[in-house]
């Protein structure tokens, strides 16, 4: 009697253990990164955040199908994906969401309705997201390359999203911080009608920042009176200093001369190809290795000493190589790469969170990862396995007294 009682309760017992670990799995890890710049004078950690500090969610190649998406993506990955969103909003509690490209995955090659359910679906995987404010880049994979770039389209999906202009790009301010999101793929492009819209608004900012830096730098002369110390205005005669600009982010990395500080890899862990790159080992499936642009693109050199000069750019976030990299220019800017968010490019997604602390320069990195579909599956795969054994023992009657 008391093997099957026991045996009665196994079913119960499976199920709630599987509930349990399904709401634990749902959760992110996170690790506080150490900032690799050097700020004198400056001290930031995972000291409890002021009521002025700002913390931004950022996330990067979710990559969705919309209508062409399958079974597996609509009711396993996507199911999951909205369960991670919704815990790291209840355990991180963030100021704002930055999506950095690539929100789909065949986006260049989508009609207008086709379009319409990759948003719907964005839409469904955000959840409690869409009551922050949210802002979202152009990746390659949502407007092509470049012999396929149309600026019609461009700007037709750039209207669908919040704060970016007809070329793309966006410029905004939340808690005193200052953002500048740029289209890069545009900035692939040569004599492009978009890379010139790009350029216009890197200017524009440039000037718009140096007349902030006039108005408020002032020194006193020898007789006690003040004066306004005089900038140049055109980008290349730039007077700004390094990271007192805007925070950027865009969907390419910017280029990285071999000679600077650079942590790679998920987890801090990577495998190094011989031309520097961080290859990710899920690389050559068929959705995460293809696409318009190999993953180790950069933005040209020409372009990303053109952005330095002009922004002097306070920290860079960008994405794109579905990997994560924490890496430090030569003038000491740092870029910090973020990883894939979607099993559709990698076993094992992550995000980044940002701390920024009102007047500090520096910036409070985090890196979070979530479950790994593999270890999801095995669990599936067990708990299945033991509903089948407890059925076959059910239905044997040589086996219901053991």
């Amino acid at each position: 009697m008391v093997a099957v009682a026991w045996r009665s309760l196994l079913p119960v017992i499976i199920i709630s253990a599987f509930i349990v670990y399904e709401e634990r799995v749902s959760f992110p890890s996170c690790k506080h990164l150490p900032d690799t710049t050097n700020h004198p004078g400056e001290h930031i950690g995972n000291e409890d955040g002021s009521p002025e500090d700002l913390t931004v969610m950022m996330v990067a190649n979710l990559l969705l199908l919309g209508s062409d998406a399958g079974f597996v993506n609509l009711y396993f990955r996507d199911y999951y994906m909205s369960k991670f969103f919704m815990k790291s909003f209840q355990s991180l509690k963030p100021d704002m969401l930055l999506v950095l490209g690539d929100v789909s995955a065949k986006g260049s090659e989508l009609s207008r309705s086709k379009w319409l359910s990759v948003f719907h679906q964005f839409d469904r995987l955000l959840g409690p997201f869409l009551e922050l404010p949210l802002h979202v880049i152009l990746g390659d994979r949502d407007v092509g390359e470049c012999c396929d770039l149309d600026a019609k389209s461009v700007n037709w999906v750039a209207r669908n999203f919040p704060g970016l202009d007809s070329s793309g790009c966006g410029a905004f301010e939340i808690s005193n911080i200052s953002f500048v999101s740029l289209n890069a793929v545009a900035l692939l492009c040569g004599n492009n009608k978009l890379r010139f819209g790009v350029e216009k608004v890197v200017e524009r900012e440039s000037v718009d920042l140096q007349m902030k830096t006039k108005s408020t730098a002032e020194t006193k002369d020898e007789s006690g009176m003040s004066r306004e110390l005089s900038y140049g205005f055109g980008w290349r005669e730039n007077a700004m200093t390094s990271g007192s600009g805007p925070v950027l982010v865009l969907h390419f990395p910017l280029y990285r001369p071999g000679n600077t500080y650079s942590r790679e890899g998920s987890a801090f862990k990577s495998t190094i190809h011989p031309s520097g790159h961080s290859l990710n080992f899920v690389e050559s499936s068929n959705l995460s290795g293809s696409g318009p642009y190999d993953l180790s693109q950069t933005v040209p050199p020409n372009a990303t000493e053109y952005i330095f000069q002009a922004l002097k750019p306070r920290i860079i976030f960008s994405a794109h190589t579905h990997e994560f990299s924490d890496h430090t220019h030569p003038d000491g800017t740092r870029e910090v790469t973020v990883p894939a968010m979607t099993w559709n490019a990698r076993d094992d997604p992550g995000f980044i969170v940002a701390t920024f602390r009102g007047n500090i320069s520096a910036v409070s990195v985090t890196y979070c990862s979530v479950a790994r579909e593999s270890d999801i599956l095995i669990v599936y795969t067990c708990t299945l396995v033991l509903f089948i054994i407890l059925v076959i023992v059910s239905n044997t009657p040589q086996l219901k007294d053991f």
